[in-house]
C-alpha cells in the first residue's frame, strides 16, 4: 500500500470512529494525559493504530468483541510482536472497560506514559489489575 493510500484509509477510518474510539478521543486529544499528544489511525508498516502517541511510542488499542476469536486473538498477537520489535508498546482494552472502568483505562494510560522512559526495549502489553488485556509474548 502507497504512502497515499495509507494516507487515505488512514482518513477513512477517523471518519468511521466507533463510539468508544470517538469518548476515548475527547480525553487523548491535545496532549490531555501526561501532555503527550496522540493520533489517530496512525499507519505503522501494515497496520492502522487506533491510537499512537509517536514521542513514547505507545500504541492504545480498543477491541470489540470481534476480538474475542482464537483467530482475531491470533491476529492481535502478531500485530503486537511486529510494534514491538518496531519499539512500540501496545496497551489493549475491551470496549466494555471504556464503560465499566473509564476512570481506570485513563489512568493506565498515564502509568504507561509517565513510565515509558525506563521500560525494557521490546515491551509486551501493560496489563491492569482488574481489568485490561495482556498480550502474552511467544518467542
Amino acid at each position: 500500500m502507497s504512502t497515499r493510500e495509507k494516507t487515505m484509509r488512514a482518513r477513512q477510518l477517523r471518519r468511521a470512529m466507533t463510539m468508544h474510539e470517538v469518548k476515548l478521543w475527547a480525553f487523548l486529544r491535545d496532549g490531555q494525559i501526561a501532555g503527550c499528544s496522540f493520533r489517530r489511525q496512525h499507519p505503522v508498516g501494515p497496520y492502522f493504530l487506533d491510537f499512537y502517541c509517536a514521542a513514547m511510542k505507545l500504541a492504545v488499542e480498543l477491541d470489540g468483541s470481534q476480538h474475542g476469536t482464537a483467530e482475531a486473538q491470533e491476529y492481535d498477537e502478531s500485530r503486537t510482536r511486529f510494534l514491538s520489535r518496531k519499539g512500540i508498546q501496545v496497551l489493549r482494552f475491551w470496549n466494555h472497560e471504556l464503560n465499566d472502568n473509564f476512570e481506570g483505562v485513563l489512568e493506565g494510560i498515564r502509568r504507561a506514559l509517565t513510565t515509558a522512559p525506563t521500560r525494557p526495549a521490546a515491551p509486551g502489553t501493560l496489563s491492569l489489575s482488574g481489568g485490561g488485556k495482556e498480550q502474552h509474548q511467544h518467542h
